[in-house]
């Protein structure tokens, strides 16, 4: 009687005040949408950080390369063509050819060490390794890939460039050679990480289908996985290209700071990352063309590196398959 008794006074309360429940409806839906709104701006503004950031960047760039080059001493002709770079002698020359030449030679160097190592780790990890072994793998490029690069530089000054003297004569303390090759370690993960993941995302019905005509395991590898896996393969490479083109610490340390057109790998050479690490160091006055210098080689820098990143989704977008 009493359990009926308290229904039945819920029950009369509940109809007696249906303005009540309808108030605490409307206010639990105006919290909700308060959150809401909270929550979306709150990322917005995270969103905004990162664009103003770049923005900021590209206007700092900006300002200060223009007045670079509206400096009476220098011009985009003689910065483009002049095979002389000494901005901070007396007799001045803004040739930016030598730092670019020393950097596509290191470049080079890493991408022939570091293309064949991370397509190889990639199609085995993908193709022949158990899902054992890639656990254990996996983890130890990703270590590889968060060393500092500054003890990668030290490591291409004090361990690589010895080994390389005792069988090349005339390799310099500092060179090209060692330098790429340790980069070529540096930018190993970045192939090896990306590829794999296109291959593993190529449907297991193509490699049955090439089985079931008869091909090997090289040929499905060959002419069905890496071709169906191509785009994702190539952004990687042009992604571990730009991330070459941007180290610094390694090239600063193990590469040297000689200004030269050469395409001898064992002699020293100067890279943009290395000029600016080396002159953020300087005794210039603040507002001089040898500092302005700095940041007209950072806007190079940017615009190269820029580059190849829409090169790199251009072709993602171009090439990439889509299965159902």
């Amino acid at each position: 009687m009493m359990d009926k008794s308290m229904n039945k006074n819920a029950f009369t309360t509940s109809k007696s005040n249906p303005n009540q429940s309808l108030k605490d409806s409307l206010q639990k839906r105006f919290s909700s949408r308060l959150g809401e709104n909270i929550i979306g701006i709150i990322l917005l503004a995270c969103a905004a950080v990162s664009v103003l950031t770049t923005a900021g960047v590209v206007i700092s760039l900006g300002s200060e390369t223009i007045s670079f080059f509206a400096d009476p001493l220098v011009s985009v002709w003689s910065f483009l063509t002049d095979r002389e770079w000494t901005p901070f002698f007396s007799e001045k020359h803004f040739g930016i050819t030598p730092l670019i030449v020393g950097t596509l030679l290191v470049t080079v160097i890493s991408l022939v060490v570091g293309i064949p190592l991370g397509l190889g780790s990639a199609i085995f990890l993908s193709e022949f390794a158990t899902d054992r072994t890639r656990r254990i793998i996996m983890p130890i490029l990703e270590i590889l890939a968060g060393i500092p690069t500054v003890v990668l530089g030290y490591f291409a000054l004090f361990s690589i460039t010895p080994i390389l003297k005792s069988f090349i004569p005339g390799l310099g303390t500092q060179n090209a050679l060692a330098a790429g090759i340790v980069m070529g370690f540096m930018i190993l993960p970045t192939i090896s990480s990306i590829s794999v993941d296109s291959m593993q995302a190529v449907p297991g019905r193509l490699r049955e289908a090439a089985y079931g005509l008869g091909s090997t395991k090289a040929e499905v590898i060959t002419k069905v996985v890496l071709p169906a896996a191509l785009s994702g393969i190539v952004a990687s490479i042009i992604l571990a290209m730009s991330r070459a083109i941007g180290e610094t610490m390694v090239v600063t340390l193990a590469a040297g700071a000689r200004p030269v057109i050469t395409f001898d790998p064992r002699d020293a050479i100067a890279t943009m990352t290395a000029f600016i690490a080396n002159a953020a160091q300087s005794d210039q006055e603040a507002g001089s063309v040898g500092a302005k210098a700095l940041f007209a080689v950072g806007a190079t820098l940017f615009l190269i590196t820029l580059l190849l990143n829409i090169i790199s989704h251009q072709v993602v977008a171009r090439f990439s398959e889509k299965y159902d």
